[in-house]
């Protein structure tokens, strides 16, 4: 009987525990083929370092309030594993980890970058004929990976922002005679606008909230914004505004890129909320206020949909059957039925036909003038953030479960980032 090793991989969201309870969860039904499941202490470098929990220690309570806590109970990290000919000896020390810890299964919960990790691996365990099963469990709250129709993670993060949008379009609305005219909320969506989409849902109506959504597969026309900002205010009194973090000029350029990397090799944003406040102010006048969701809008578990949790459980779950039933190098997806009412099921896709491959918001989701959704974008997002999935409340806040797991032995000598 051999162990399973589980990893979180990427930023975090309100629901990827929710995967790892279905994981840890459907191990524990299949008791007789699958030993411990073992997870990486920070993701990957957990197996790189050698420091693994033994989930097996977890109380079957622990594992179930997995389903309602945010951010990454075993840490997660953002290291993507270069080719096999560049390093090859971070792959060798994965396996070595494995075999050191009778590891032949492993679930890696994450986006495109670690689908892309996921698949190298099953492809430099089969040649070193070592028997390793490598399945992807999705995870991004960009919503931007290929073929399944929804990413755990995403629709939560819709919520959260369609659901402030409208309470700050409420509160800029009745200070809007007297102070504040523009109110510009940024979301993240370094190169898919799916998020800043997401609060189109919001709007019912004409003129409620939000009024301009800026996407990065629209490149940003300065003229055209400042005109139709103008025009909002003129018209309903006031203007909301949510924009990608990706938002791009004509040149293609981050209207707010630093100049640095993160650990992908991705361009570090810097923030275009105040980048377009100050254009509000210098070219017309307004008052003005702005908001970064970042960290809040993907950490908001209190507020989830429950669809989101229902399916980040359900891949988690898949993953562990997949492997059981001998398939290697795929992941579960999610695959819609019907729009309404909301229909799916779960289907499997190629980890080499994820990895490293970006979707982006199609064009007949995008509004002729490039400032907000169609019906049709509005028909894909809607499911997805229906239902309340309440975590517990004691004392007025959420209780949220907070691990603190032996690491097991190590078995071998220590590693060094080459």
């Amino acid at each position: 009987m051999a162990n399973a090793f589980y990893a979180q991989s990427g930023g975090v969201t309100a629901v990827i525990n929710a995967s790892a309870s279905g994981v840890i969860t459907t191990a524990r039904e299949y008791a007789s083929q699958i030993d411990k499941v073992l997870v990486g202490r920070n993701g990957i470098i957990g197996a790189l370092q050698e420091e693994l929990f033994d989930t097996s220690t977890m109380t079957d309570a622990d594992v179930a309030a997995l389903k309602y806590t945010p951010g990454g109970a075993f840490g997660s990290c953002r290291y993507k594993l270069k080719s096999i000919e560049q390093n090859l000896a971070e792959y060798q020390r994965l396996l070595a980890v494995f075999k050191a810890h009778d590891i032949h299964y492993f679930f890696y919960n994450g986006g495109g970058d670690s689908q892309d990790t996921a698949n190298k691996l099953a492809q430099f365990a089969l040649a070193q004929d070592y028997p390793l099963t490598c399945i992807g469990i999705p995870k991004t709250v960009d919503n931007d990976l290929p073929l399944t129709d929804t990413c755990p993670g995403f629709g939560s993060v819709a919520k959260y922002v369609a659901v402030s949008i409208r309470e700050a379009g409420l509160d800029v609305a009745s200070m809007a005679e007297s102070s504040t005219k523009v109110f510009i909320m940024e979301v993240m969506g370094r190169h898919a606008g799916w998020i800043a989409a997401a609060a189109g849902l919001a709007s019912t109506h004409a003129g409620q909230p939000p009024h301009l959504i800026l996407l990065p597969e629209v490149l940003f026309n300065e003229a055209a914004f400042l005109s139709a900002v103008k025009d909002c205010v003129a018209r309903f009194g006031y203007c909301t505004v949510v924009v990608s973090e990706g938002l791009r000029n004509t040149e293609g350029q981050f209207l707010s890129e630093t100049g640095l990397k993160d650990a992908f090799g991705h361009a570090q944003l810097g923030g275009v909320a105040p980048v377009l406040a100050d254009l509000v102010k210098t070219q017309l006048g307004f008052k003005y206020h702005w908001a970064v969701a970042d960290y809040l809008q993907r950490a908001a578990r209190h507020i989830a949909s429950a669809v989101d949790v229902e399916q980040a459980f359900a891949v988690g779950k898949a993953a562990v059957e997949f492997a059981l039933a001998g398939k290697n190098a795929v992941l579960p997806i999610i695959v819609r039925e019907q729009d309404e009412p909301y229909r799916w099921h779960i289907g499997e896709a190629k980890l080499a036909d994820v990895a490293n491959v970006e979707k982006p918001l199609p064009a007949e989701y995008i509004r002729a003038d490039g400032f907000g959704i169609t019906e049709a974008c509005k028909r894909y997002l809607a499911p997805l953030i229906q239902g309340e999935a309440y975590p517990p409340y004691e004392q007025g806040l959420p209780c949220y479960l907070t691990l603190d797991l032996p690491l097991v032995a190590k078995k071998l000598e220590g590693w060094e980032k080459k």
